[in-house]
């Protein structure tokens, strides 16, 4: 679960803000724009999508690291979490 409808919504959000600028970025490389030009905006796009990670591993960090009864999912390991982490970096 990624956390309550409200991060949810900037969640996805901030994510078909990103696929919009893909779109934008993929359009730039068609009409032969600018290396430069297209290499910042995919950058923006990368950011968007590291912020909507971040996003959700915030939100959700106390159902990965606690044990969820429900699903009978165990606690995340410190190893784990570092590898969960590190997939952003």
């Amino acid at each position: 679960m990624i956390g309550d409808q409200d991060t949810v919504t900037q969640v996805r959000n901030r994510l078909r803000r990103a696929q919009g600028q893909l779109a934008g970025v993929i359009a730039m490389i068609d009409e032969g724009r600018d290396c430069k030009d297209v290499v910042t905006q995919l950058a923006a796009v990368s950011r968007a999508l590291d912020r909507a990670g971040f996003k959700i591993i915030a939100s959700g960090l106390r159902e990965c690291v606690s044990a969820d009864g429900e699903s009978n999912e165990t606690a995340m390991t410190e190893e784990q979490l570092e590898k969960l982490f590190l997939t952003l970096a």
